[in-house]
């Protein structure tokens, strides 16, 4: 999914997502495959195989083109993440500050703590930290002082509702924007 430039409407970066194809009940969407992947903890190994392969697909890309991962909370809580990024990222060559991983706000109600701290560990690497989804129910102020995001991506409701004219739409996203400042 390509991520444009407002502005200058040049591509800037890809997000790498996730669709399962099943030859028995075809699509099959993320909606349904990924909590059950996040309940048995295979999301760990394919969250690790989707870095992987992310990265090796954004070296085809020009120099800066950046890739955006998202990762579960059971993926960032996990104890080799680090690892796990630094094994990507040396496996295909990619420059750190060309992956961007996309956490969303629900894996700072499990482990703040070790959440943050494995986000810092791979921001020290010079990866970039998107907060996805901002405003979905699990909000909190306190996180956003605490961690510096590369980007706050604003849950599309309140995006569409902007779209439209919506007031309430809007002040939250300015409300949104100046707390990112």
């Amino acid at each position: 999914q390509p991520v444009v430039d407002s502005q200058s409407e040049t591509l800037v970066s890809f997000e790498a997502l996730l669709r399962w194809n099943n030859a028995e009940h075809g699509s099959i969407s993320p909606a349904k495959f990924i909590p059950l992947a996040e309940d048995t903890r295979l999301i760990v190994p394919i969250g690790e195989w989707v870095l992987r392969e992310a990265c090796r697909e954004a070296m085809k890309w020009p120099q800066h083109v950046r890739v955006a991962v998202n990762v579960s909370g059971e993926q960032l809580l996990d104890g080799n993440f680090a690892a796990s990024v630094i094994g990507a990222l040396s496996a295909t060559g990619l420059a750190p500050n060309r992956l961007d991983l996309e956490v969303t706000e629900s894996i700072f109600v499990r482990d703040s703590n070790l959440a943050q701290a494995a986000l810092e560990q791979v921001m020290a690497l010079g990866c970039q930290i998107s907060l996805d989804d901002f405003g979905t129910g699990y909000s909190s102020l306190g996180y956003l002082r605490q961690m510096r995001f590369s980007n706050i991506k604003v849950d599309r409701s309140f995006v569409q509702g902007a779209a439209t004219g919506n007031p309430e739409s809007l002040a939250i996203i300015r409300a949104v924007v100046a707390m990112a400042d």
